[in-house]
């Protein structure tokens, strides 16, 4: 008899419930009740509570798979075959459970009831006049109570004696599906997306019996009899039953959790426990049982589509193996090398899986076998053989499977054949020199620090043999530099011996990872000691040894970061002006167009910050859009512009959102977007419906090289042409760049004017060629107008040879540096401190005496831009750059460059990664769109890379399959970009033991292996919510020098505390953002451990309380052990008080509410020049000054303060240069001494009082009076902008 199913009925017309109840009584092994149900919760997925059936669906599978296995057990004859760890649980727990045939009865009764209350319900509804939603939800309501009755009740009480008592040993995938309804019904009520320790919970739930559900389905792929699994199905069935006795399956509020937690907790480490001797015998068994499977069951597997299978157990291997090392506190370096090769061996295994390619028979089959050898390995090693040292046995059993392995990717690459690596074609032409010096800088490190590696310690010999014929070369080809560009013989010797340097890179490294290479780096030593015979042939065999060229160039810090000169834009920033103040009250759309270089963008900025423009509008906003863009991403822009926020703040928020938030922020406001470099209407069109019409006169005002595009957008209003320069003109702006306010010298003259007659009018050209010139000796000037006069009379191409020009000009150590711009994406604002940083992990920059390496890479920086080669987009306080970005056409330029000389390969598409141009062996790879990913490709097609960029949208979630990602074992330089691994750390990357620079987003914690890294410099972690916690290894990694997040201030780092008296120091660290718990006393043994830092965040775990302003005198937080502290940002302190170094520069504070008369401890700081009291950082109405405050203070921003009154003396101040008053909404005036301030520069006051506005107008008009011109203000009054006609 059957039961009508769903799919034949209209309305849910099923039989009554005692057809129902009947019919699973007399037929009690139908799992039709179950399907039944399904389908009654897929007809109310179309109603509002689809949470609820969710919910309720993953509890019918549990319920189904949990009534499948019980059904199809058998009672266990021998309870002696149950591991020995389980009998303690036998007991009398008998007496307390329900028999296996009422269990049955109870879960089908349940669950027919549910099908007819569901039913009954929805014939209700459907009858009823009005849609009456709680009679739907009322039934909804019923059936998930009597589920988790029945679950909480019945089945948790009784799983556990049911388990040991039965087993089911017909059908493997009964335990296997029992897991996954398992794990699925316990996402829920762990709330995994919403709190990071829930969902670190579940993950480890979820790991530990993946392991086990992939071990069964791998073993019954591979063809082993359920007979033969009967002990390992046990195992799991009763470690799910365990799991199922604790668990609770509704939402759990934190303290019902807590307690979920620590039973979890014990259980997983009392009873599910891998590592205990009979479940490793029981794994091993099972693993052995597998390996003697004949062929045919495997390619039977194959082709029933079992292959994921194959691919998720070796997942689980590799969980299961990085796990294991992480519970290790130490082991030898021998027993890490060999661990971490296995892992990587197992890695291989997975990227040959992923590739699913016809490889042959043979092959495939031995993948299997591979793969059983594998699990044999990982599950025979114990925690006492790791911390004392692998036995003969294993060693051996690791010995064959790397031979094997081996073997198997020659195979692979047999059929995909790629260029050779040692092809001098395939190598980096950029900076060669910089590179070699850079590899043999490392060579002397490695020769200090790694004798006690016993991958290298057999080849120190070998590598001193080619390093030393190496410095020869190197100092030789130094010496012939400028004679092999006209000597064939030398430009050939040139070619080969980077050819040798860099085979003998790639070699050298490659026996870091433990790769065998004793052959050919005999084979290197040879080259090199053969080319430098032919070295001292050429020579005559007097080859004078000379030391190599320094890459030192001149301090620059001080050098001026100039604003845009502006030359025959006067008229035209009238005329737009005019445009966009004038005119119809409605909505309206101004464009500016012209071609690539001519100016938009600068005279959109001229026109954006005019007084005017700033005065009549109340909201103004920017965007950059590009040829490539996203509306994501241009709805960011806008918000950011505005609010002056991070765009972390919008990083979750859909384009719908966003778009919403945009208009209400617009709405009612006469506001004023621009749109820079508009490529498609398209991006218009997408915008436009955030932009409200109020009819008050709001604009827009949009820049583009496309004439079409604006009319396109307003057909009947002609754009804005912007005109090329008169020679003239062209003349003017290249002196105004060459020597500012100084007169051209008249030897100069007559070549500077014809000089800026060949820049045919185009400002981007101007420029460049003032970059060439200021750094060209002046009696050569004539050189540089020949070579421009001998230009085609073609704008475009005139700008693109200036670019070749400035980049022939460029020092050859600044060329990599350029060219690293194209890494990025176009018009991309880069953080400086990030590019710095990138440029030292490369090698680009070398140490210079009596210079930190940070100050002589930004020299670097400040070099490309006083050539006018680099934008700066955002100004420090101190007018330092802070963020940049090229031109467009100095980014093309910069990418066909790199083509050119093989310096980045991009990748834009992977739907057929092998059909690459160009040569396969790049150092660095930029892969653009990740929602494409596929990064385990990178190590067949790129096994040299040094450095990998990835670009993609933060809520791109990778495929599971894809996050095991498989790295290029060379990588120094890895930006995850903002790729989200939903908090996890991704473990392969631990493997990578030459990486230098680390960048990922959203993770949550660092695993303990992390110190494999040990020559990491900088770890940055993007757009997270919470504190990142370290492991205790963290203070190995002695070469450490970055450390930070870039979320502000509202996350930080959290140091391990435990054993820190005898952790080794942090030496090198120099830039930290640190969460701590200040209450804890372990702050001040952490700062000790630091003696480098110079930047430190440093902000409060958990939240502060609002309480009034006191200040325990005890409690003081003490800085001045940092003897090089220059910049100091503290946050949510509140209570402390401290006690800062002298040697201090930067000070920021927030959240820390002292009272102002704690201020004057930071006012004796002797050296303080920037200081930012930002919201809450001090509470009181007055501040009062005391005498002598503040001596070398430049710059001074108070922010959303409650104070009232401000008073100060003749003697504060003597140094400021800016002062910022934002939001300070109680505040009267500011100080009237600041009328005798002779270094003031710029007041900045927005959203504060009339009366302020008043008093700074006054201080602006007595500067005035005692001749300062140079004063600038900007007053923005809650929204209305007021702005005088000296600002910019």
């Amino acid at each position: 008899m059957e039961i009508p199913s769903s799919r034949n009925t209209g309305c849910f017309d099923f039989a009554s419930d005692d057809y129902l109840h009947s019919y699973h009584i007399s037929c009690g092994s139908s799992t039709s009740c179950f399907d039944l149900a399904l389908d009654c919760l897929a007809k109310f997925d179309k109603f509002y509570f689809h949470w609820e059936i969710k919910n309720l669906k993953k509890k019918v599978r549990l319920l189904k798979a949990f009534f499948l296995y019980i059904k199809n057990c058998r009672r266990r004859r021998n309870r002696e075959a149950l591991l020995e760890y389980d009998e303690e649980d036998k007991g009398n727990i008998m007496s307390q459970s329900l028999g296996r045939s009422i269990i049955c009865f109870r879960i089908q009764d349940v669950t027919s009831r549910m099908v007819h209350d569901l039913q009954s319900a929805y014939l209700l509804y459907n009858h009823s006049d009005e849609s009456d939603f709680d009679i739907l939800e009322s039934a909804v309501t019923r059936s998930r109570e009597n589920i988790m009755l029945l679950l909480e009740a019945d089945i948790k009480k009784s799983c556990t004696i049911i388990f040991f008592d039965y087993y089911s040993p017909g059908d493997p995938r009964l335990v296997m599906d029992l897991i996954v309804s398992f794990l699925e019904t316990m996402e829920d009520p762990l709330e995994v997306h919403f709190n990071h320790k829930r969902e670190k919970l579940m993950d480890t739930i979820r790991q530990k019996l993946m392991l086990l559900r992939n071990l069964i389905g791998f073993a019954t792929m591979r063809g082993v009899e359920s007979m033969q699994l009967t002990d390992l199905l046990t195992h799991v069935a009763i470690v799910v039953a365990r799991l199922i006795s604790i668990c609770r399956f509704d939402r759990l509020d934190e303290q019902v959790f807590n307690q979920m937690e620590s039973e979890i907790s014990r259980l997983i480490h009392e009873k599910i426990n891998p590592l205990d001797p009979q479940v490793r015998e029981t794994y091993i068994h099972v693993m052995t049982a597998s390996k003697k499977q004949s062929r045919s069951s495997y390619a039977l597997a194959l082709e029933e589509n079992e292959h994921p299978v194959l691919v998720e157990f070796v997942n689980s291997l590799l969980y299961y193996l990085m796990d294991l090392l992480e519970s290790c506190g130490s082991f030898q370096v021998p027993v890490k090398d060999q661990m971490l090769k296995l892992h990587r061996g197992v890695g291989c295994l997975r990227f040959l899986l992923k590739q699913e390619l016809k490889l042959g028979d043979e092959i495939n089959d031995l993948i299997g076998v591979m793969v059983c050898d594998a699990g044999i390995l990982i599950f025979s090693l114990s925690i006492n053989e790791i911390k004392e040292g692998l036995p003969e046995e294993t060693d051996l059993g690791l010995f064959h499977f790397h031979k094997v392995l081996k073997c198997m990717m020659a195979a692979a690459a047999h059929n995909y054949p790629l260029t050779s690596p040692y092809s001098s074609s395939n190598y980096p032409r950029s900076n060669e020199l910089g590179c070699m010096d850079f590899f043999l800088e490392n060579l002397k490190e490695l020769a200090r620090c790694d004798k006690a590696d016993g991958s290298i310690v057999s080849q120190l010999d070998r590598i001193q043999v080619a390093k030393k014929d190496l410095i020869f070369l190197r100092s030789f080809l130094e010496n012939v530099k400028e004679q092999s560009d006209q000597n064939g013989k030398l430009q050939a010797l040139r070619s080969q011996v980077m050819e040798a340097a860099y085979k003998a890179e790639l070699l050298i490294y490659s026996t870091l990872v433990g790769d065998k290479c004793e052959h050919s780096l005999d084979a290197v030593a040879r080259d090199t000691y053969l080319l430098k015979i032919e070295a001292l042939e050429i020579h005559n065999g007097q080859t004078q040894r000379v030391n190599k060229t320094s890459s030192h160039i001149p301090s620059q810090h001080t050098a001026a970061i100039h604003n845009e000169h502006l030359v025959g834009l006067d008229d035209a920033v009238q005329a737009i002006t005019h445009r966009l103040m004038r005119g119809s009250k409605h909505l309206d759309v101004v464009s500016i167009v012209g071609m690539l270089g001519i100016g938009k963008t600068t005279l959109a900025n001229k026109v954006y910050t005019a007084p005017s423009v700033r005065s009549h509008f109340h909201v103004r906003g920017w965007c950059c859009v590009s040829q490539t863009f996203s509306t994501h991403n241009l709805l960011t822009q806008l918000l950011c512009s505005i609010s002056s926020k991070s765009a972390n703040e919008y990083l979750k928020m859909d384009e719908d959102d966003l778009a919403e938030n945009l208009r209400k922020v617009l709405l009612r406001n006469r506001y004023f977007i621009v749109l820079d470099d508009l490529w498609d209407v398209e991006a218009w069109y997408l915008l436009k419906r955030s932009l409200p019409n109020d009819v008050n006169g709001s604009r827009i005002l949009l820049t583009s090289r496309l004439h079409s595009l604006s009319l396109q957008i307003k057909p009947d209003s002609e754009p804005y042409h912007l005109r090329l320069l008169s020679d003239e003109e062209s003349w003017e702006l290249l002196q105004k760049k060459l020597f500012d306010i100084e007169d051209c010298p008249p030897t100069l003259s007559e070549v500077g004017s014809q000089i800026a007659k060949y820049c045919r009018g185009l400002p981007l050209t101007i420029v460049l060629v003032a970059g060439i010139l200021d750094t060209t000796e002046r009696d050569s000037w004539e050189e540089v107008a020949k070579i421009l006069s001998s230009t085609v009379f073609d704008i475009e191409y005139c700008c693109m040879m200036t670019l070749e020009l400035s980049y022939s000009h460029l020092p050859d150590y600044l060329k990599p540096c350029l060219l690293y711009f194209c890494a990025f994406q176009e018009d991309e604002v880069i953080n400086v401190r990030r590019l710095l940083w990138l440029w030292i992990s490369e090698g680009f920059v070398q140490q210079t005496e009596g210079k930190m390496l940070e100050e002589a890479v930004y020299d670097y920086l400040l070099a490309l831009i006083n050539r006018s080669l680099v934008m700066v987009t955002k100004k420090g306080t101190t007018n330092g750059a802070k963020a940049c970005r090229v031109h467009d056409l100095v980014y093309d330029f910069c990418v066909a460059k790199a083509k050119e000389q093989g310096f980045l390969h991009f990748i834009h598409s992977w739907e057929d990664p092998f059909s690459l141009t160009g040569p396969s062996y790049h150092h660095r790879a930029c892969v653009h769109y990740t929602s494409e990913l596929k990064i385990w490709e990178l190590m067949r097609i790129f096994p040299n890379l040094h450095s990998l960029f990835l670009f993609g949208p933060y809520h791109h979630v990778p495929k599971e399959e894809d996050l095991g990602i498989l790295f290029p074992i060379l990588l120094r330089v890895l930006d995850l970009g903002d790729l989200n691994f939903r908090g996890s750390f991704p473990t392969e990357v631990v493997l990578l033991v030459h990486l230098r620079y680390l960048a990922l987003s959203g993770i949550t914690s660092i695993p303990s292996t992390i110190a494999n890294l040990s020559r990491l410099e900088a770890l940055i972690v993007k757009r997270t919510s919470t504190d990142i916690v370290l492991p205790n290894t963290i203070w190995n990694i002695k070469t450490l020098s970055y450390l930070c997040t870039t979320n502000g201030a509202n996350v930080g780092f959290i140091f391990p505390v435990r054993n820190l008296e005898v952790s080794p120091d942090l030496d090198h660290l120099e830039t930290l953002s640190l969460a701590i718990d200040p209450s804890s006393q372990s702050l001040q043994t952490i700062l000790k451990k630091l003696p480098s830092i110079r930047r430190l965040k440093l902000k409060c775990r958990g939240f502060y309380s609002l309480k009034a302003a006191t200040r325990n005198c005890d409690k003081i937080l003490v800085f001045d052990c940092l003897n090089q502290l220059q910049s100091l940002r503290l946050t949510a302190l509140d209570g402390y008080g401290f006690k800062f170094p002298l040697n201090l520069k930067k000070l920021t504070l927030k959240w820390n509410r002292q009272p102002w008369s704690e201020i004057s401890t930071i006012g004796k700081l002797p050296n303080l020049e920037v200081l930012k009291l930002l919201k809450e950082s001090f509470v009181g109405e007055e501040w009062v000054m005391e005498e002598g405050e503040f001596p070398s203070l430049r710059v001074l921003e108070l922010s959303m303060l409650d104070i009232r009154n401000w008073s100060a003396s003749s003697d504060n101040f003597s140094r400021l240069e800016k002062l910022c008053v934002h939001s300070c909404i109680y505040l009267e005036e500011v100080p009237s001494y600041l009328e005798e301030c002779a270094t003031l520069e710029m007041i900045e006051v927005k959203g504060c009082r009339k009366s302020v506005a008043a008093s700074v107008r006054q201080i602006q008009q007595e500067q005035m009076d005692m001749g300062n011109e140079v004063l600038k203000t900007v007053i923005e009054d809650f929204g209305y902008t007021f702005a005088s006609s000296e600002v910019e």
